[in-house]
């Protein structure tokens, strides 16, 4: 069995399931989900450039109507379950839990905890962070001891 901490920002598409559970071929692959609901203010300014950036001036504009913070927290359970049922139900098993402290920390416990032999942060671009490699792949590289393979999402959040 092989054991992948899979990192993500927001519910998981259907095509997101079907590219994490098919990374491994016909190999069985137990995931641990750790999901980051949106983050504090400083994120906002971040998660609009980015908009700007990828010409979604309507999306950098409403970035301020979104929950941040504590209010994300019931969104983000939401999005969690989601996520764990198509895995599920795609044949993998899979649990998972809300960060709730600093993102890396958090994956890094996860990744001794489980023994997992990889990791896969599935995010939309960042790229104002992956630009300056704050983005949570290229800091974990640093802090996890396994393989960690960066994926985009197949849909904007």
């Amino acid at each position: 069995m092989f054991t992948s901490v899979l990192m993500i920002e927001k519910a998981l598409t259907s095509a997101d399931v079907e590219f994490v559970t098919t990374l491994h071929g016909d190999e069985p692959v137990t995931f641990r989900v750790l999901l980051q609901p949106r983050g504090d203010q400083a994120d906002r300014l971040l998660r609009a450039i980015d908009d700007v950036a990828l010409g979604e001036l309507d999306d950098a504009v409403r970035e301020g109507e979104t929950p941040e913070g504590q209010e994300a927290q019931g969104i983000g359970r939401r999005a969690l379950e989601v996520s764990l049922t198509a895995l599920r139900a795609a044949g993998a098993e899979a649990e998972g839990r809300l960060v709730e402290d600093h993102p890396l920390d958090g994956l890094r416990s996860l990744v001794e905890e489980t023994g997992a032999d990889e990791v896969i942060v599935l995010t939309d671009p960042h790229y104002v962070e992956e630009f300056f490699h704050r983005d949570w792949a290229s800091r974990a590289r640093h802090k996890v001891g396994v393989p960690v393979l960066k994926l985009f999402s197949h849909s904007k959040a």
